[in-house]
């Protein structure tokens, strides 16, 4: 499957934006999909993920109450809006997918990832 991230851009603390991750190549119903994130000198790090046809979700603590991962597959899209955004959620954006049931909340472990789309939240 090839992801494609986008969405990305720069708004001011407290506004939103929403990135989508486009896939295609394969039936993305049969895919766990996951948002990662890497800021400037700091490691990549889990966002949010959510299983193959949306009812169950996951999020990093810091990220709870604020982003909310959706997804379409009938669109072959996943979904994140990003809220009361902080200086702090600077980073470029992943998306990452792997096929199969099993889902672990929060694994790193992903095949598939896109190119990033670059999100810069000013103060």
């Amino acid at each position: 499957v090839q992801l494609q991230a986008s969405g990305g851009g720069l708004v001011q603390a407290g506004g939103s934006l929403r990135l989508s991750c486009a896939a295609s190549g394969r039936t993305f119903s049969d895919y766990v999909v996951g948002w990662f994130r890497q800021a400037p000198g700091k490691e990549r790090e889990f966002v949010a993920d959510i299983t193959r046809h949306g009812a169950g979700t996951y999020y990093a603590d810091f990220v709870k109450g604020r982003f909310t991962i959706s997804r379409d597959n009938a669109r072959n899209t996943v979904y994140l809006q990003m809220n009361s955004l902080k200086p702090e959620d600077t980073a470029v954006y992943y998306c990452a997918a792997k096929r199969g049931s099993d889902w672990i909340p929060g694994s790193s472990v992903y095949r598939y990832w896109g190119q990033g789309t670059q999100v810069t939240v000013s103060s």
